[in-house]
């Protein structure tokens, strides 16, 4: 009898020793591999403001910039940008092309489907910015949806559903970039471009002899950052990290910084 259970005890432990020999979670972890690497790869498109941008020397400046150096020094890491246009921007995540999807991006169940989120770190809506000779003559969205009125979007946004759902009656033109779909509003050959609350805002402060902005979002959307699938480190830390620059204050200087203040226009490229 016990000679039996000698026999059968390295069976029993196989799977055991086996299964110890398989890397961990925290092993697989991208959090470890960016400590070990010594640098946080964020991706994102430039041009959202005022979450990512250019200036005038061609630097990354914005909320979600000033963000991930905080993020990058908790970690005690360099932090690198790639900088990726937004319809490949998920599949250059889910192929490694960087560690952490930070542009700005509404969380909904279908990109849920690719990628896992954190908690929303600020919440928008979308809006409409109007060109200049409709100032006054359109006060609710519900206006827009006629087909005399061309309205544009970018394509693969939140603001492209929100522009096809609501007005479906209008004309739709859709481009690759905000910049290119703002400025056929701008220079009058638009009648409205459908985006995101903070940049139509910031945008018609910028160029308030040109465009109007009817200011009452009519969604409501959380934004999240984006990791890869099955990576319960990364997200818990992420999680923490957010809960932790807002309570000791980090986030709301920061928030000031980006979306109570316009000192920084002036420095924007072009």
């Amino acid at each position: 009898m016990q000679r039996r259970h000698f026999l059968a005890l390295p069976l029993l432990l196989a799977p055991g020793l086996l299964r110890a020999r398989e890397p961990g979670l925290w092993e697989q972890s991208t959090l470890n591999q960016i400590l070990k690497r010594g640098e946080l790869r964020v991706g994102l498109e430039a041009g959202y403001m005022p979450f990512e941008m250019l200036d005038r020397n061609g630097n990354l400046i914005g909320f979600d910039i000033d963000l991930a150096r905080k993020m990058a020094s908790v970690m005690k890491v360099k932090v690198r940008f790639v900088n990726t246009q937004w319809d490949g921007i998920i599949p250059a995540l889910l192929t490694d092309k960087f560690d952490l999807l930070m542009g700005g991006m509404t969380i909904t169940p279908e990109r849920n489907l690719q990628v896992n989120f954190t908690r929303p770190y600020i919440v928008i809506g979308q809006t409409a910015l109007l060109a200049k000779k409709l100032e006054g003559k359109i006060t609710q969205h519900t206006q827009l949806d006629d087909p005399k009125y061309i309205i544009t979007s970018k394509l693969g946004t939140s603001g492209d559903l929100a522009a096809r759902r609501f007005f479906p009656r209008a004309q739709l033109k859709r481009f690759e970039s905000e910049a290119d779909a703002s400025l056929e509003v701008r220079n009058g050959r638009a009648d409205a471009f459908i985006y995101d609350f903070p940049f139509n805002a910031i945008y018609a402060l910028r160029y308030a002899g040109n465009v109007a902005h009817l200011a009452e979002p009519f969604t409501k959307e959380n934004l999240g950052w984006a990791i890869r699938k099955g990576d319960p480190d990364f997200l818990n830390w992420l999680d923490n990290f957010l809960d932790a620059i807002r309570n000791d204050g980090t986030y709301d200087l920061l928030y000031k910084r980006w979306f109570d203040s316009t000192a920084w226009m002036k420095n924007l490229e072009g």
